[in-house]
């Protein structure tokens, strides 16, 4: 495909590997298939992921991580929550459909690297308080959170994402907010 650009054919293919999923299951969606129906050789593909759940990586990444980057860098976390949320929902036949990828390129492992990825560049450019714990690092902090939120994107999922993006927000907010004895003498209020 002459003059195309890498970030073109990237949207080609995941253009083409969501109209897939939502007809089969991710295990038996074939990289022929992926290149047949972006109108691309097999070759092509590999120039621009290793596997297809590289481009499942690529997809979370660029719809949902990349662009709430900037929110957590400046300070705008509440905003970040929303948007991540939000985004699962407006295309929900596709996380729903992407949750049920197990495995060793499970969905949520693949998930919960993006989140960490970003969170680890967010610690990166602050500084620790020497007075922390040594071992307290920014990967263990940023796998924390990560595995934190995955479990609710996870949870939602599965619950049928009957409670709104705004909602999960709020409670992931308070999840890390409150220490386990805080949320038990909160247990009998509404949060």
């Amino acid at each position: 495909m002459p003059g195309q650009t890498k970030s073109t054919v990237d949207i080609l293919l995941a253009e083409s590997f969501k109209e897939l999923v939502y007809k089969r299951p991710i295990e038996k969606i074939t990289i022929k298939e992926i290149t047949d129906k972006a109108g691309v050789i097999r070759p092509t593909f590999y120039n621009h992921f290793q596997d297809k759940y590289e481009l499942l990586e690529w997809i979370i990444r660029t719809e949902l991580i990349d662009p709430m980057r900037p929110l957590i860098q400046n300070g705008l976390s509440d905003q970040a929550l929303l948007f991540v949320f939000t985004g699962v929902q407006n295309d929900k036949e596709f996380y729903v459909r992407a949750r049920r990828l197990e495995g060793q390129n499970s969905f949520e492992s693949i998930v919960t690297k993006c989140i960490q990825d970003t969170l680890l560049d967010a610690f990166g450019m602050s500084e620790f308080d020497d007075k922390m714990v040594k071992s307290l690092t920014p990967e263990l902090i940023s796998m924390y959170y990560a595995k934190a939120m995955c479990f609710l994107v996870l949870s939602w999922i599965d619950s049928g994402m009957k409670t709104t993006p705004q909602e999960m927000a709020d409670i992931y907010k308070y999840l890390v907010n409150h220490s386990v004895e805080e949320a038990l003498e909160d247990k009998g209020e509404k949060v």
